[in-house]
């Protein structure tokens, strides 16, 4: 796919281009939750709001409101397709057809509106808030992120003259290229694209993917965006989210409720999708305390992802934890998705695919070239493990500005789950940077919970 990225945005009335193409434009994990959601929760009001991590990203100046409110709406006139809806029915996910009920897809094209929403600007801050039943907000958070990602993204290349964007875009190629190169010829490499929520536009989004697919081959294995699934082909990945081990636990009415309501949800998950999508996310509100209580049968999941802590500590807890409980660690999944970037999946791969010896370390692996030495590096498997590469992949046009500044920087922006059912929310993470909530609630959670494990590192996307 060639675009002329530079002639497209010296050219184009950005106005006219809705940034929301499809309502399949999401994360992957999205439209599961939502059925798990239609289906154990259908009455349950929600609220989701916008947190901006990066506080000194003044969004609220650089973003039109009304060109914002414009495509929040374009959004919420969005309905499925009658051919998306047939993809989500016909086709395979992990191997397994039928994922989506008849009943789900039915209310998908009859009944499924995405909710109203509050939008203000205080201090040169977006206020946005959605409200309503918690299946009509919760798909709410990737389009809100990514339609504002886009147009910062916008306002920013306004800036710049055809000679200055063609510099822009050069330098971002250069800079994917060289990623893929360091990456092409891995052996036993798995690496998806979770880069949706904070892209730099859908068209560079799209420009990724397909370069990646064609430069890495069997290396990359999917995306978690259903859209560009659906319109290339491609392994849809994904499975759940924080959100649901938030409201579980904001539900419970007592802190022993509290406690075991993470595990509630695993049970509730199994029994909603018949054994399948087993994979773990531990880090809500910890993932020490999580595999230190969990029940021995949470082991029988498929695998774990990591999001908020530190990959090599938190792969190295679950393949222990695995141990104890007489698993094998190498018929197990280990996803790493949290601020990722080529050389932190290539040490990564390094030390969980593999096995390394004559003292090497992961830094020693920077390239293919560092793999096919087979006396450093023994393509010995300790866990089956893959990366979702997120904000880097699909977002990385830092210094490639040629006027300088942080324009087009990625800012950690987040819409999170903040009530339910009038309860507030907490995400505790294990990373205190990451923490959400109210605060006399958050104190509490970390009282029932504890602290082990957490750590305060800086939060980078």
């Amino acid at each position: 796919m060639i675009i002329n990225f530079a002639r497209r945005a010296h050219d184009h009335n950005w106005e006219l281009d809705p940034i929301t193409r499809s309502l399949l434009d999401t994360d992957f994990y999205k439209l599961l939750m939502l059925q798990f959601i239609w289906k154990n929760f259908p009455q349950v009001h929600a609220t989701f709001s916008l947190i901006n991590r990066t506080s000194q990203a003044r969004l609220g100046d650089a973003i039109d409101v009304d060109q914002l409110r414009e495509q929040l709406e374009n959004t919420r006139q969005l309905r499925f397709s009658r051919s998306e809806l047939i993809w989500l029915a016909g086709n395979s996910f992990y191997g397994r057809r039928g994922i989506f009920e008849q009943g789900f897809l039915e209310w998908l094209e009859r009944d499924f509106r995405l909710s109203d929403y509050e939008l203000t600007v205080d201090d040169g801050q977006i206020n946005l808030h959605f409200h309503g039943l918690w299946s009509a907000t919760s798909m709410w958070e990737i389009y809100a992120l990514s339609i504002i990602g886009e147009l910062k993204t916008r306002a920013s290349l306004k800036l710049l003259g055809e000679l200055e964007l063609d510099i822009l875009y050069a330098r971002a190629k250069t800079r994917l290229w060289e990623k893929m190169e360091r990456l092409r010829g891995v052996p036993m490499l798995s690496v998806s694209d979770f880069g949706t929520r904070r892209r730099h536009s859908f068209l560079w989004h799209e420009y990724v993917v397909k370069a990646m697919r064609d430069t890495l081959g069997h290396g990359f294995v999917g995306t978690s965006n259903a859209y560009l699934a659906y319109k290339h082909d491609l392994e849809a990945i994904g499975t759940n989210g924080h959100e649901l081990p938030m409201a579980m636990a904001a539900l419970a009415d007592n802190d022993e409720e509290l406690r075991t309501a993470q595990y509630r949800l695993l049970e509730l998950w199994q029994q909603s999708y018949q054994g399948e999508l087993l994979i773990l996310l531990p880090d809500t509100f910890g993932s020490t305390q999580f595999l230190r209580d969990a029940p021995d049968w949470v082991a029988n999941w498929t695998g774990q992802r990591i999001d908020s802590k530190d990959a090599y500590l938190a792969g190295d807890e679950y393949i222990a934890w695995l141990e104890r409980h007489d698993r094998d660690p190498r018929k197990k999944r280990l996803i790493a998705s949290d601020a990722l970037d080529v050389e932190q999946i290539l040490g990564l791969h390094a030390y969980f695919a593999g096995r390394i010896r004559n003292g090497a370390t992961p830094d020693d692996f920077q390239s293919a070239r560092d793999f096919a030495d087979c006396d450093r590096w023994v393509p010995e498997r300790r866990v089956r493990f893959s990366t979702g590469w997120g904000t880097l992949l699909t977002n990385d046009f830092r210094n490639c500005n040629p006027q300088g500044g942080e324009n087009f920087n990625p800012v950690s922006l987040v819409c999170k789950l903040t009530e339910i059912e009038g309860r507030p929310t907490v995400k505790l993470s294990d990373n205190y940077a990451k923490a959400l909530g109210d605060a006399k609630e958050t104190e509490r959670y970390r009282r029932v919970f504890g602290v082990a494990g957490l750590a305060d590192v800086p939060v980078l996307t």
